[in-house]
């Protein structure tokens, strides 16, 4: 079993005097006129609160559309003439979910009760089917719900751990991984403001989040990663590349990566939110757009393309975001689309390769021998590699007990989840008929097995696997041409249909 380590380098996250005075409120656009955050006029600070604020903080820049007194936002006491006065009561992560509606919702109240039932703030949808596969018999709504056991007694009661201790790592309460790419704002700042090893690069809150937030989530050959061309290496030392040295080396997404062919639109220069509105990310719109939104749009029950497509003499334009470069669109007119397109998805013929990771091995470890992951401390986890070259790579004296944080909550509890796959693989796209009847791209996503071992290395779960189908259909963000043998992939079903 290929296990892989992911490297959570727990560096001290200290309340850096950076952080003090951001201006969170969620977009960039300006504040509605109904606003009450902002009771003086936005162009004028009063000298006596800027002037505290600013002495430790000249670098400090708010945006137009936010440039209001800093404790708006920060709360503190601006007119304390030292740290600790002017930092009673500071809110540092004023955007996190845990305060994102008293800030940030004195002027986007809607966008900020939209986003709290959100999937990309509950992550319901994953939960949900992860803890149905072992054993869960009802739904949870959001993924702060998900119980803590102690002890971890039957399957589902590993799986909650495993769920909250190795997978949550991207969601709003998390300010993420500790690579240069993978750490965000937490709440509103993890979309809307940018983030650099930890820290915000500015104080400029941008309406539209560009494709690097994105993939501070999307990486690690999950959604996302694909648009880009990137399947990530296997994490043993004799298959990543270039060369492998334990000297300091940049890893911005925490693992090396195969450059393979990116996704056509990718191509054409469509980010993210070209296709990914905010109304679908923040579930203020109902249905998603499709790709007959755009290519088909005159067919029937076609959800409508997104707002920044517009038609020219029934020829639909679309206007990129971040450029603001105009494309027209081109409309299906091979006959395939007609004969197939109710049996078949569109990636089934068009999606150049799929991720297809196949088993995943998760192991709780609370032994102390770690030997066996010398060649396997990279594991696309920051801090369970910043764990293994403490204790594989440095003084003895200065070994550190296998304690892991809790992804919702940081508190600690004693275990570490170690990671692996039996292959890691994109050559053959698995295709198969969905239960209503299309023919679809589906994914090993729940071909998950877990196992742990107490201090004594007696094992207690071994290679649990769970109760139901671990392929699910998948939408592989690698779009290209269908080539000349596109029945190929799906002949073979339609006959047995």
């Amino acid at each position: 079993m290929a296990l892989h380590s992911n490297r959570f380098h727990l560096r001290a996250f200290p309340l850096m005097s950076a952080f003090i005075f951001f201006s969170f409120l969620y977009f960039g656009a300006p504040a509605p006129k109904n606003c009450t955050a902002a009771p003086d006029s936005r162009e004028n600070y009063s000298e006596s609160r800027k002037s505290s604020c600013r002495t430790c903080h000249p670098e400090t820049e708010p945006d137009r559309s936010h440039s209001f007194d800093c404790d708006i936002c920060h709360k503190g006491n601006p007119e304390g003439m030292n740290k600790e006065d002017a930092h009673s009561g500071l809110l540092a992560k004023p955007a996190h979910p845990d305060t994102m509606m008293l800030i940030c919702g004195k002027c986007h109240s809607k966008e900020s009760t939209s986003c709290l039932t959100s999937q990309h703030f509950t992550l319901r949808n994953i939960v949900n089917l992860v803890r149905k596969h072992f054993g869960a018999d009802s739904d949870i709504n959001t993924f702060t719900e998900i119980p803590v056991s102690n002890p971890l007694n039957d399957r589902l009661a590993l799986a909650d751990d495993m769920l909250r201790r190795k997978c949550l790592r991207c969601h709003p309460y998390s300010s993420g991984d500790d690579y240069a790419l993978t750490s965000r704002g937490t709440g509103c700042a993890a979309c809307h403001m940018k983030f650099m090893e930890g820290r915000p690069e500015s104080h400029v809150i941008f309406k539209t989040p560009s494709d690097i937030q994105c993939l501070s989530c999307h990486y690690s050959n999950h959604v996302g990663f694909d648009y880009y061309g990137r399947f990530e290496h296997d994490f043993h030392d004799s298959f990543r590349t270039p060369l492998v040295t334990r000297d300091q080396f940049d890893r911005p997404y925490g693992v090396e990566y195969h450059d393979l062919t990116p996704d056509i639109h990718y191509q054409k220069g469509l980010g993210c939110v070209d296709c990914h509105d905010g109304g679908q990310l923040m579930a203020s719109q109902k249905s998603a757009a499709t790709c007959s939104s755009c290519h088909d749009p005159g067919a029937k029950d076609v959800t409508p393309p997104p707002d920044s497509v517009t038609f020219i003499n029934k020829n639909p334009i679309l206007t990129i975001k971040s450029t603001g470069k105009k494309l027209q669109i081109p409309l299906l007119s091979h006959p395939a689309h007609r004969r197939y397109g109710s049996k078949v998805a569109c990636q089934v013929c068009h999606a150049q390769w799929s991720y297809n990771d196949q088993t995943t091995h998760l192991l709780l470890s609370q032994s102390d021998d770690y030997t066996a992951w010398t060649f396997l401390s990279v594991q696309s986890d920051s801090g369970i590699e910043h764990f293994l070259d403490r204790n594989l790579f440095e003084d003895k004296e200065d070994e550190i007990p296998p304690w892991m944080n809790d992804g919702i909550t940081g508190e600690k509890r004693f275990g570490l989840w170690y990671q692996g796959y039996s292959e890691r693989r994109w050559e053959e796209m698995i295709v198969a008929m969905d239960v209503d009847g299309v023919i679809k791209v589906f994914r090993p996503i729940l071909d998950l097995h877990l196992s742990a071992i107490n201090e004594e290395e007696k094992v207690y779960f071994d290679n649990i696997a769970g109760q139901n189908n671990s392929l699910l259909p998948y939408t592989p963000h690698t779009t290209g041409p269908a080539g000349i043998f596109y029945e190929n992939r799906f002949r073979n079903l339609l006959e047995k249909k």
